[in-house]
């Protein structure tokens, strides 16, 4: 069952990502841009989590998702605070 959700966020936030990207294409709005990054970086973080808890579950890959999920907050951030 946990795969099945994990999958499921992952697949949720790709979607997203496509959406907003695919949109921003179209609009040329930037701030479609910034969220669209972010969320390509919230499905690696999923990713990340479906390779910590199911495929390798002895390696604690908790500090890199971190990472990520900070690194795509960070461009989500910029976007909404310098982009005009």
């Amino acid at each position: 069952m946990a795969a099945f959700i994990y999958t499921l966020c992952a697949g949720t936030s790709l979607l997203c990502a496509i959406l907003l990207l695919r949109s921003y294409f179209r609009s040329r709005y930037r701030l479609l841009l910034w969220a669209g990054i972010c969320f390509v970086g919230v499905t690696l973080n999923n990713i990340l989590l479906i390779m910590d808890k199911l495929v390798f579950p002895n390696v604690d890959l908790l500090p890199t998702r971190l990472i990520v999920a900070l690194i795509a907050l960070v461009f989500f951030l910029y976007g909404l605070i310098f982009d005009e």
